[in-house]
């Protein structure tokens, strides 16, 4: 069915995104190493099974199987010149999927980070990270993809590339960013400056927020201080990790249940979030939670970070300083940790 995010976004007050993508597929078969965006070709039943379980779960939007589609993320498989064959065919799938569905239901092409670190920290020209997230906006642009969704950026300069490569397909851009424990990018950027970044970086930025990250307490901190810094038609997007990964049996396993799903939910639209969904570990089962959640709730007033901790569980104090920095005098300001880059093929 066709449709927009401004015209949804017109007629409800939230929308519900899907969960995590890495995570289900691992359960469904897909071996640590191998790159998920090869499923496109190689298993494409699979890919629309999941798209297809997330929207009867209650998803409005659907983000394509091309995380890790770039260039530069395909090379680790030997696949760097199907940037837009397995690009194209995300988009086509998902599409496919969302078009067979009840109600509107949107598609978001997916764009993770490259796994580079830019220049001048690193050695990738952005003008190359750019013409690679070109490429592959372009792929997605051609299968069908509704809007283009950065996710999980983690340094201003890439956001910056990928926003001038998204914003060359002509959709319209989602664009969230990933908070260490500290409260901010990996890169050293905060929630509350993030705000500008995002509209000074992202040409046709029409919702931007935050998404993985330490787990739902953090996540809800990082929008509650982004939603502080809010001008009236901005829209805000909360996608949280499913708890916190725990090694069980040698597995990676989220520790997220139904009902603490359901309660970030809740959390995250009276923080003003008005696209919600989940990131790592979270199945088409906890999005159900989620959605029921969202439709019988009735707002309340934004809840102090306090309120977060008493609901979701431990705030990190990185969280806490990026969320009210007052509380924290200057010989307590916690000590900046470098953190991993993640990518959504392992959510």
């Amino acid at each position: 069915m066709p449709g927009t995010l401004e015209n949804l976004l017109s007629e409800r007050d939230w929308l519900l995104a899907d969960g995590a993508t890495g995570t289900n597929y691992f359960a469904m078969g897909l071996q640590s190493g191998d790159a998920p965006e090869l499923w496109n070709i190689t298993h494409s039943d699979k890919v629309m099974r999941l798209h297809r379980e997330f929207i009867e779960a209650g998803a409005d939007i659907i983000l394509t199987n091309s995380f890790g589609g770039s260039s530069y993320r395909l090379k680790l498989h030997q696949a760097q010149d199907r940037v837009t064959e397995l690009n194209c065919a995300a988009a086509q799938l998902a599409r496919r999927v969302a078009d067979n569905a009840s109600r509107t239901v949107l598609v978001a092409g997916s764009i993770g980070p490259t796994g580079e670190i830019l220049q001048p920290v690193g050695e990738l020209d952005p003008q190359d990270a750019q013409l690679a997230f070109t490429e592959q906006a372009y792929a997605l642009a051609e299968g069908g993809a509704d809007m283009i969704w950065l996710e999980t950026m983690s340094s201003k300069e890439e956001l910056q590339a990928a926003g001038a490569g998204a914003a060359q397909s002509g959709l319209p851009v989602v664009a969230t960013m990933t908070f260490d424990t500290n409260g901010s990018t990996m890169m050293g950027v905060g929630p509350s400056e993030l705000v500008d970044i995002y509209r000074e970086s992202v040409p046709r930025l029409v919702a931007f927020g935050a998404n993985c990250g330490v787990g739902a307490p953090d996540l809800v901190g990082t929008i509650l201080a982004m939603s502080q810094h809010l001008a009236k038609d901005d829209v805000l997007v909360a996608k949280a990790n499913c708890g916190i990964p725990q090694f069980v049996d040698g597995e990676i396993r989220y520790s997220g249940t139904q009902e603490l799903m359901a309660q970030y939910a809740r959390l995250a639209r009276d923080t003003g979030a008005r696209i919600i969904g989940g990131c790592c570990g979270t199945t088409p089962e906890h999005l159900a939670a989620m959605r029921q959640a969202l439709e019988n709730h009735e707002p309340q007033p934004a809840p102090d970070i306090d309120k977060v901790a008493e609901l979701l569980g431990p705030v990190t104090a990185g969280a806490r300083a990026a969320c009210c920095p007052e509380l924290l005098s200057a010989d307590a300001t916690p000590r900046r940790v470098r953190g991993n880059r993640r990518r959504r093929s392992a959510s």
